[in-house]
């Protein structure tokens, strides 16, 4: 059959039936593709099952001839099994039993929940239950999405989720109002010694002159990470008199004003803040950001209340700095081991209120994530695409060939770009241009700026950005990214030329990647497979995307590149290339250079040193 008259007949397939084993078993018996098979979480339209089908990556999981004729397609329709393995809210639950036969068995044990899933279209946990690979395999590719009640998805293994097919999906937002309310409440609680002075009464104490407080009128909170929780926070400090201020390196500047927040730079924050509340996520740039260092730039006595991730915080550091009297008083819900031991000396000081990671524990947030995830595993297993899926989807493999290198160059590219970015106002607007010799319908570039995106949010966010999620997640952010193409005179045979990444109205950490239009720029290309990054501002370099990036901005001169050289090389750290880019001899210059190692800071003080060199910076890509 033509490709035009099997789309002619796929509209009127898929405008009859809106559920997609009815609407595939109609397109099976007009003979139309025999050998589409049934997926759950794929929507059935005209457009993606010709995609789908060319991309052959539909498999079967059900016999059809259970479907009947099209009298009784959506009546004899089975129900999707799904297995709520830990305690839900009874209105998700009631929300799942519309929907498809629930299975509530808790405390199952690896192997027993091995054996429910190899039955189950959908798995709902919390944080209790691992959903290792070996979850995955036993199922052998029937569960279609795994449902996490809560935000964190530390518990289930996202790599193998995707290798198999399965969506993994979250509930992002339910707990956010709890979350706030109890970081006010150990706020409060600390500033007055409520939880100390209660142990003192109940141990047969009155000691009122020993826990004098400290009032909250007028003193100034930095909220660490202006997320929801952390705007939630700032709302009602504000109405307790409370001079807030926040570090966020994408909170929208409109919304903070609009809330009368002032955002800052970190150390800005840190240095002038009577209170510091921390909502950050936990991720290899924030792990153990407030340590000794941190610390010591603090006004001495500050409060800290950490209702987020326990790793955020250098425990043993924070006890030297309550010994010190450089923090006056800490309140934790949340901690780097938990439980945490009870010899613990940071549980055990007086200056320490604690709770067992209760941010989240309201009747009212509980029974908001059973809706949310109950709705989101639902909506996935009719085929809707979830705005809080956190894996990515399945992609013809044709097209993950072709489009390898330049996936990886793109996130690289943002990578770099949001580690130039510096300054207290954020990230907002982002322009990426691609350069191209194929016709704008011939050139996808969702996946491109979906792995942009992940450069730049996923270094300093908790956030997992995909295909399927990353314009929600930008939007959510607060950034603005445009797109524009160019066409190149190049070989049509490659689907991208360059790729240039700016981000505007920002301070810069490298005043040499700011462009002649005031933008940080760079760009970049693929040769031989391999991404390279050829221009910084308005400098041309090249340079592979490998390893670690030194970038210098200098006095073109001879013996730069010696200097440099000598300094690594006497810190036995591997040189893997070095390039030079120019503007106007011997004036300004920018050395690229690629280092299989991280210097160490004396290291990289010696290179700012030379006085040639008149800035620096070190990137991780």
């Amino acid at each position: 059959m033509a490709l035009s008259s099997s789309c002619s007949t796929l509209k009127a397939v898929n405008s009859r039936w809106t559920s997609p084993a009815p609407k595939l078993a109609a397109i099976r018996r007009h003979s139309l593709l025999p050998e589409l098979r049934y997926t759950p979480n794929v929507k059935l339209t005209a457009t993606n099952v010709l995609r789908t089908v060319e991309q052959t990556t539909l498999t079967e999981d059900r016999n059809l001839s259970t479907y009947g004729s099209d009298q009784d397609d959506q009546d004899s329709l089975p129900k999707p099994r799904i297995l709520v393995a830990e305690k839900l809210g009874e209105a998700g639950v009631n929300l799942l039993k519309d929907f498809g036969d629930v299975d509530c068995s808790y405390e199952l044990s690896p192997e027993d929940l091995k054996k429910k899933v190899a039955e189950s279209d959908a798995l709902i946990v919390r944080s209790g239950t691992k959903v290792t690979r070996e979850v995955f395999e036993a199922a052998k590719g029937r569960l279609k999405v795994v449902g996490r009640a809560g935000v964190g998805i530390d518990n289930v293994d996202l790599q193998a989720a995707t290798e198999y097919g399965c969506l993994v999906v979250n509930a992002p937002t339910a707990n956010t109002v709890a979350a706030a309310e109890h970081g006010i409440a150990l706020l409060a609680s600390m500033a007055r010694n409520v939880a100390q002075a209660d142990a003192s009464i109940k141990a047969g104490k009155w000691e009122r002159s020993k826990y004098v407080g400290v009032s909250l009128v007028g003193k100034t909170l930095a909220i660490m990470g202006f997320g929801k929780v952390g705007t939630e926070v700032a709302r009602r400090a504000k109405g307790l008199g409370m001079n807030v201020i926040s570090h966020d390196p994408y909170a929208p500047a409109d919304r903070a004003r609009a809330l009368g927040v002032e955002l800052v730079s970190f150390d800005q924050a840190i240095s002038t803040a009577d209170f510091i509340s921390l909502h950050m996520p936990l991720t290899p740039a924030t792990k153990k950001v407030f340590n000794d260092e941190t610390f010591s730039k603090m006004k001495k006595g500050v409060r800290l209340i950490n209702v987020a991730r326990g790793g955020v915080i250098d425990e043993d550091a924070l006890v030297r700095a309550l010994d010190s009297g450089v923090v006056a008083q800490a309140a934790l819900d949340v901690f780097c081991e938990e439980p945490p031991s009870k010899e613990s000396r940071l549980i055990q000081h007086e200056n320490v209120t604690v709770t067992p990671h209760l941010g989240a524990s309201t009747k009212e947030a509980q029974e908001g994530v059973a809706i949310e995830i109950a709705e989101a595993v639902a909506g996935a297993l009719r085929g809707e695409l979830s705005a809080t899926a956190v894996n990515a989807p399945m992609v013809a493999p044709e097209v993950l060939s072709e489009l390898a290198p330049y996936i990886v160059l793109a996130e690289k590219l943002g990578r770099l770009a949001v580690q130039l970015a510096s300054g207290g106002k954020g990230v907002q607007s982002i322009k990426v241009v691609y350069r191209s010799a194929r016709d704008r319908d011939d050139l996808d570039t969702r996946l491109l700026r979906a792995m942009i995106t992940k450069g730049i949010i996923e270094p300093i966010s908790d956030s997992y950005v995909n295909l399927v999620n990353a314009d929600f997640i930008a939007k959510q952010k607060g950034l603005r990214i445009s797109e524009e193409r160019t066409v190149v005179e190049s070989s049509p045979e490659y689907p991208v030329d360059s790729i240039q990444v700016q981000i505007s109205n920002v301070e810069s950490s490298f005043a040499g990647a700011v462009s002649d239009g005031g933008a940080i720029s760079i760009e970049g290309k693929v040769k031989y497979g391999v991404p390279h990054l050829t221009c910084v501002g308005s400098f041309g370099v090249d340079v592979s995307l490998e390893g670690n990036l030194i970038l210098c901005r200098q006095v073109d001169q001879p013996g730069m590149i010696g200097q440099v050289g000598n300094i690594l090389g006497e810190q036995n750290v591997n040189v893997s290339f070095m390039s030079v880019g120019r503007t106007v001899v011997r004036k300004q210059a920018i050395m690229a250079i690629g280092v299989d190692e991280e210097p160490d800071k004396k290291t990289l003080e010696r290179i700012g040193g030379v006085s040639a060199i008149e800035e620096f910076v070190f990137l991780k890509l």
